[in-house]
């Protein structure tokens, strides 16, 4: 899509996956791409209808969860657009771990025990439960790779003040709380996953998406204790497997790294799995949508319009 397209537009922001255009400088269009990104780094191949599935997640849970903290939608009119309050965000990505996995396990087992502040117990295996969710916030880069940073130096450095930090935990643990119990329902483990805040005036909103695969990590339950008794590899829906693929192929977004190449087979299959992860943490057939452009734009105009917007 161009850069200036909406009526009212202000500014527009190129993400890794999503399209971002400020409308009167109090509301935000998001579009979902189906751009995808690991290590920080945008890989070459779009995956089809991955954008559908983040957007009609986050757009799900943001509902599911309204009553634990305000969030930015106020509607999704396509099904990769979405339309919020536009919020001046924190600079920080509460990361919630229940699980030792992906990065966290990669320090522990690099035989460090401390992950942002926060104490890792000893005697733990990868995917392990830990004894209750620990939270590991990262600083949000505009560019570049996010830094770990702990609960000391985020006050320290004044990206939330003290009040503003405890109300933030509180609602990162109560919304992964409420993120297990959607899972939970459907047979699957929320592992970890992350979430990010803004304000309005002195009210927290959440932003952003919610509990989709490229900000969560699931774990399928059946089996799950079983296949950690026996060491066997665990069963997830996350983008992990993408960092895995391309960790086994020489690329962790280091300089001088290659991202190496996509296969038809291997994009089919990563959208194959967005979908299968889909369809488990909503319970619903996923119903593939596809609109130009110009059919995406007329139905976010008609709801801008309908919200009073433009």
């Amino acid at each position: 899509m161009n850069n200036s397209i909406f009526p009212n537009q202000t500014a527009f922001y190129k993400g890794k996956v999503r399209d971002v255009y400020t409308i009167n400088e109090d509301y935000l269009v998001m579009i979902a791409s189906d751009r995808i990104s690991a290590f920080d780094v945008i890989l070459p191949r779009p995956i089809p209808f991955k954008g559908q599935v983040l957007n009609q997640i986050a757009a799900k849970m943001l509902k599911a969860t309204v009553d634990i903290c305000p969030n930015w939608l106020l509607s999704t009119p396509a099904p990769n657009a979405s339309i919020g309050k536009k919020c001046i965000p924190f600079k920080l990505e509460m990361v919630v771990r229940g699980h030792l996995v992906g990065h966290a396990w990669r320090t522990y087992s690099s035989g460090k025990r401390t992950l942002c502040g926060v104490t890792m117990p000893e005697g733990l295996k990868e995917n392990d439960a830990f004894p209750q969710p620990v939270i590991t916030p990262a600083t949000k880069a505009e560019q570049g790779h996010d830094e770990d940073i702990s609960k000391e130096e985020i006050i320290a450095k004044g990206l939330a003040t003290a009040k503003e930090w405890e109300t933030l935990s509180s609602c990162t643990l109560k919304l992964f709380e409420r993120g297990q119990s959607i899972a939970a329902k459907h047979g699957l483990i929320l592992a970890d996953t992350k979430y990010e805040f803004g304000k309005i005036g002195d009210t927290i909103y959440l932003m952003d998406e919610i509990h989709t695969p490229d900000s969560s990590r699931y774990f399928y339950a059946d089996g799950f204790d079983e296949r950690q008794k026996t060491g066997e590899r665990q069963k997830q829906l996350s983008k992990e497997f993408v960092r895995e693929w391309l960790i086994e192929n020489n690329f962790m977004g280091k300089e001088g790294q290659t991202v190496p190449e996509m296969s038809d087979e291997w994009v089919n299959t990563i959208s194959r799995r967005y979908i299968e992860l889909y369809e488990k943490v909503t319970g619903e057939k996923f119903q593939p949508e596809t609109f130009s452009d110009e059919e995406t734009i007329n139905r976010i105009n008609s709801a801008l319009q309908s919200l009073n917007i433009i």
